[in-house]
Formats: structure tokens, sequence, C-alpha cells
């Protein structure tokens, strides 16, 4: 496990940064390229559609689409086809708080978040989309307006990982205000935290009647404590610290309670606000399902609904 002084120590070296970059844009790539993309797609259309070509009619096609020029022109019957007419923006609103730092398993709460941004912005460039950036605490400390390419979501993912932790709470409502008064009309937006603040409120909705807003809350695996022994618990925004006994029940208890009390909460208040929310837990080993599973499930939920729709 590593202790509380091992991710307070300072940021890696540039080479080392590059190598983690690198690292998880392979790993995510494979993702992508083996199921994540074309769910990627199934959900989040584009704006409309628009001619492509036209080509030779085959059984089962639908006869409205016949295009009656052409076929009267070459003497056998042809129809339109059509391509999705894509300008969307997937912007990454990323909690860059110390609490993201935490994380008793194979990478810290940030790290776990730069891999979900790798594979939803990769599955965002391989369908031309834009990717952007903006991270904040109390306040937005940095943001990378939507571009296309690879580059750029190299670019999102070093500076997930680079950006100096803030020693101050996360308020979400501060990141959601800047997406929803400044971003195009209608990007997807993936709001990554822990959320230890709970739920942002009416900031939320603010930037909901502009956008599509997905909660992405990670679950660190700190908040389920150890068997048993002392154990120094240090709060990372006022470095307070607390000698816990998990050998007392009572503790044990108690602690428990509090956690699911909070999660329940967090879940309760994007369900009144009709925001999607994934879970995603910080792994205590690595390893790809951690990521992809409940991305997928998510996918597959919102197919569902639009289907029904």
């Amino acid at each position: 496990m590593k202790s509380t002084e091992e991710r307070q120590r300072p940021r890696a070296s540039v080479a080392e940064l590059m190598r983690s970059v690198t690292r998880i844009t392979l790993e995510s790539r494979r993702l992508t390229n083996d199921v994540l993309a074309g769910a990627y797609l199934s959900v989040f259309r584009g704006t409309g559609v628009e001619f492509d070509d036209v080509r030779e009619y085959a059984e089962g096609d639908d006869p409205r689409s016949v295009d009656w020029n052409v076929t009267a022109r070459v003497g056998r019957p042809f129809i339109k086809r059509f391509t999705d007419e894509r300008d969307l923006s997937v912007v990454f609103l990323l909690d860059v708080s110390r609490s993201m730092d935490g994380g008793f398993g194979a990478w810290s709460t940030r790290e776990t978040a730069a891999r979900i941004m790798a594979c939803l912005g990769l599955s965002a460039v391989r369908h031309h989309d834009k990717t952007g950036l903006i991270a904040y605490a109390d306040d937005v400390v940095h943001q990378v307006a939507p571009k296309k390419g690879t580059n750029q979501v190299l670019r999102l993912v070093r500076d997930a990982l680079a950006l100096p932790s803030q020693p101050t709470r996360a308020v979400s409502a501060t990141a959601l205000l800047r997406a929803a008064r400044t971003l195009p009309r209608h990007a997807i937006i993936f709001l990554i935290s822990d959320f230890l603040q709970g739920c942002p409120g009416p900031a939320l909705a603010e930037a909901q009647r502009r956008h599509d807003v997905i909660a992405v809350r990670l679950l660190m695996p700190e908040l389920a404590p150890p068997a048993r022994g002392l154990m120094h618990c240090v709060d990372p925004v006022s470095g307070r610290t607390v000698l816990m006994d998990w050998s007392d029940a009572r503790v044990r208890m108690q602690h428990a309670a509090l956690m699911a009390e909070r999660r329940h909460a967090v879940q309760r208040d994007f369900r009144h606000a009709r925001t999607d929310l994934i879970e995603v837990a910080v792994p205590r080993e690595p390893h790809r399902a951690t990521i992809l599973r409940p991305l997928l499930h998510f996918f597959h939920q919102r197919a569902l609904r639009g289907a029904a729709r």
C-alpha cells in the first residue's frame, strides 16, 4: 500500500509523466478498439444527418430511401445514404482537489480519472468529435478548449496527471457554471470527481439545460477500511490527522454507516437531478475491466432508454 507521504510527494519528472501518458493511452486504445467506440457511437449521435452518396437498392432496404432521380436516370433502383452530421464536443470537468490524490490501490484516484478520460476521449476521436478539459477545485484552475485529434487527447491525459493538486475542497458548481456559459451548445460533459462534497445542485440544472451532463464518481479503496490495525488518517485539505483503530468493531461500523449514507445521498441527488451517474471503483490491482465494465454498463443503459423512447 502507498502511504500518505508517497501520495504527497512532488509530481513526476517530464520523462516519467510522458511514459505514464503513453502507457495509459496505449491501454485505453485497446479498450476503445475492442468494444467501447461502438457503444459510444450508439449513444452519442450527431446533431443531424447529411447526405453521403447513393448505392444500388438491395432487398430489405427502406423504399423511402430510394433516390428517384438517379433511379430514373440509370434505369434500376438506387437509395440515398446518409451519415451523422457530427459537431459534438466531449468535455471533461476534472476535480483536481487534493482528495483526488488518494487511493491505496494500483492507481490513485486521479490516475484512474486519467484512464477514464483516455478511453472516452479516444472513442470521441474515432468519430471525429472534439475533446476539451476544465479542471477545478474551489474554482476553475485550467481550461483547454475543445479540439479534434489524438494529440488533443494526449494533452488532456497529460494535464490530468500533471496539474498540481489544489489544497481546497472541490466545488463542482464552479466548473459546471463555466461550462454552461462558455462551451458550444449541447456539449457532452463528463463531471469526474470523488464527490466528497456531494452533488453540485442548482449549477447542475443550469449546465443540463444546455448540455448533456454525466457524473463519474470515483470510489476510493479507503471507503472500505482494512480489517484491523491502527492507521493515521489524514484529511487531504486541512491536513488534520486522526488515529483510527480499525480493530474496534464500533469504529468500523460507524465508518461503514457514514460511507453508505454519503454514497446513497450522492446517488439520490443525481437521480433527482435526472443526471446519469457512473460509479468507478479505484482498483487495488490494475485490471482493465475496472474501467471498461462501468462505462459499458452506462452505454448499455443509455441505449436501452433511447430504444424505449
